[in-house]
């Protein structure tokens, strides 16, 4: 059949560039870059576009960062978005492996364009900065960006874990300032009004709120500010909390009843309270379970091993959680390490970085690539994963 033809030829692509991506994906790690500062990450890749061909727009939706590159050739047929980050995380860097994701997006994209004349529709490479608490994706939804396009697809490295994905959660980080009145702790702690004190109340309350919240929701939170001295009643204290929920419209009761714990806290303490909403809130995600199937059937052709996670568990947020909102979306996860580290830690950014990472890396990239060709070429995919998106 021609479609294997296709992805026969996409897959003997990426090997024969491997030490490209291999390359791209250690300058990348070696150079990790916060959300929305990711200036080497997205130069890199929009170079390697430029030179496939690309019509790059390096600073798509006024975000400097931001990548949003269509490839010439285009006919009448299915549009495809390809999604990468490449953003890093505070203190740990790429211990999410956004690097690896940066270079499968790349490497599935290039694969395609090799090709792209022999194939039907459109192709875009979109590089979304700011994952990790930005939402670069919520920024390119705005600017219009999704619109016209039929699937967006892109892959997340997982420990030992090989599968579709789960969904995940809706988030919004909120801050939460108490303003009292300082004075002796000593000498005259009857004149001062303890910030600190509401927000001790304030996780107080919110820990008993736990108790009558669902399985699938989420309240945690660090103090921010919490005095100077001992000997001084602290008259300014902060808190900074994520509040999270599988079902959008009960995560936005959730954060209102994390206000009113605040609010409670104020009261009783005498103090004054600021609550607000930090950035943009990322939706829960839709997990197109068509276009799912269809990478891991293609995960099958190429051989590597589907390794479920078991029931339970907690799950993360990501703003490919709007996307799914927009657009038939899949966001599945291919397993990168030898044993079952978590997320977010050193172990996870050693892995990333390790030989076993960089080779799942173009496992992830063929089974993209190969995905996008199913949504050029099989008409009864795209009718159901349209319907089961509308539905």
């Amino acid at each position: 059949m021609l479609d294997l033809e296709f992805k026969k030829k996409v897959c003997a692509y990426i090997d024969d560039n491997k030490d490209i991506l291999f390359e791209i994906s250690k300058e990348i790690y070696n150079n990790p870059e916060l959300a929305f500062k990711e200036y080497k990450a997205s130069k890199l890749l929009a170079c390697e576009l430029e030179k496939a061909g690309f019509q790059v727009d390096l600073g798509a939706a006024e975000l400097e960062t931001a990548i949003h590159a269509i490839h010439p050739e285009q006919t009448e047929g299915q549009t495809v978005a390809i999604l990468g980050e490449y953003d890093a995380l505070p203190e740990i860097d790429h211990a999410c492996g956004h690097n690896l994701i940066a270079s499968a997006a790349l490497g599935a994209s290039l694969a395609l364009g090799s090709l792209k004349v022999e194939l039907p529709g459109k192709l875009i490479f979109m590089g979304t900065p700011a994952e990790e608490g930005g939402g670069g994706k919520i920024h390119m939804i705005n600017a219009g960006l999704f619109k016209g396009v039929d699937a967006a697809i892109m892959f997340h490295p997982s420990a030992i874990h090989t599968y579709t994905g789960r969904g995940g959660l809706a988030v919004t980080h909120v801050r939460i300032e108490f303003f009292g009145k300082s004075a002796h702790a000593s000498a005259q702690p009857e004149k001062g009004i303890n910030a600190l004190d509401a927000v001790i109340q304030t996780f107080n309350s919110i820990n008993a709120l736990r108790q009558h919240i669902p399985n699938d929701a989420r309240i945690h939170g660090i103090v921010t500010r919490g005095g100077v001295k001992p000997n001084i009643v602290p008259d300014y204290a902060a808190a900074e909390f994520y509040v999270r929920a599988l079902d959008d419209d009960y995560q936005k009761q959730l954060v209102k009843k994390v206000e009113d714990c605040a609010k409670g806290a104020a009261l009783s303490t005498g103090s004054k309270m600021k609550f607000e909403e930090v950035g943009l809130t990322y939706r829960s995600r839709k997990v197109n379970k068509a276009l799912g199937d269809a990478f891991i059937e293609n995960l099958k052709i190429i051989g590597e091993p589907i390794r479920p996670k078991p029931p339970g568990g907690g799950l993360g947020s990501s703003d490919i959680g709007n996307v799914s909102h927009e657009v038939p979306t899949i966001h599945p996860y291919v397993g990168i390490a030898e044993e079952d580290i978590p997320s977010h830690s050193t172990e996870f950014a050693e892995a990333s970085i390790s030989d076993r990472g960089q080779q799942k890396m173009l496992v992830a990239a063929k089974a993209l690539a190969m995905t996008a060709i199913d949504v050029y070429t099989n008409a009864e995919l795209v009718e159901k994963m349209k319907k089961e998106f509308n539905e």
